[in-house]
């Protein structure tokens, strides 16, 4: 089993700057990638972004393209989510994921392809 566990959220003024963290424990792997999702209330969990298995390649959706910034720790096995230039539709829970299978990025963007799941941490962004 794989535990995955975000932290960093909080309350930010827009334009402001968050790091997220996710740090994984268990049966860590340097050989998978990673992904970044969001829920907003009363929207669908969407994809923020993903990370090859050794941080070469980063993919991101275009609403926080340029924004936001993905990279990954192997050492620490830690995945961070640094993000810039906040806006209020920012706002939401925000989850790290690993995925199901070792040296692929799979579909940009598919949730069916990750496996383990952290329990998510709020970020609220205010105008």
């Amino acid at each position: 089993q794989v535990q995955l566990v975000e932290s960093g959220g909080g309350l930010v003024q827009a334009g402001g700057s968050l790091r997220l963290s996710c740090a994984a424990s268990g049966r860590t792997s340097s050989n998978y990638a990673m992904g970044w999702f969001r829920q907003a209330p009363g929207k669908e969990r969407e994809f923020v972004g993903d990370i090859s298995w050794g941080g070469g390649s980063t993919r991101y959706a275009d609403s926080v393209n340029g924004r936001f910034t993905i990279s990954r720790d192997n050492a620490k096995n830690t995945v961070y989510l640094q993000m810039n230039s906040l806006k209020p539709e920012d706002t939401a829970v925000y989850y790290c994921a690993r995925h199901r299978f070792v040296f692929t990025l799979g579909t940009k963007g598919a949730s069916s392809d990750y496996e383990y799941w952290g329990q998510g941490t709020q970020v609220t962004v205010s105008s």
